[in-house]
């Protein structure tokens, strides 16, 4: 019987639901303090996760959970990207 992977889980800052990593959006603060959407998940740098839902990614808008867990201010674009994202992938999220 062959061996069983090991699947990641990844904890949501905005629901607190342990999911797959693919689930997730990967949020990063790079050592030079830029922040950015990290889709392939292996960039250099502090990350935080969020669920790919609209609801999670508002909350943490809303909440301003990502700047609290990075330790710096994120950038409007970050959130329009995950939005952007959504739009085109609703598909496979759900």
């Amino acid at each position: 019987m062959p061996k069983q992977r090991k699947i990641p889980l990844r904890k949501c800052i905005a629901c607190q639901e342990s999911i797959e990593k693919k689930g997730l959006f990967r949020i990063v603060r790079s050592p030079e303090g830029e922040v950015f959407l990290d889709l392939t998940g292996k960039k250099n740098g502090r990350g935080a996760y969020l669920s790919k839902k609209a609801e999670c990614v508002q909350k943490a808008k809303n909440k301003n959970l990502l700047s609290r867990q990075l330790g710096v201010s994120v950038p409007e674009h970050v959130f329009d990207e995950m939005f952007d994202y959504l739009k085109t992938h609703t598909a496979d999220v759900q």
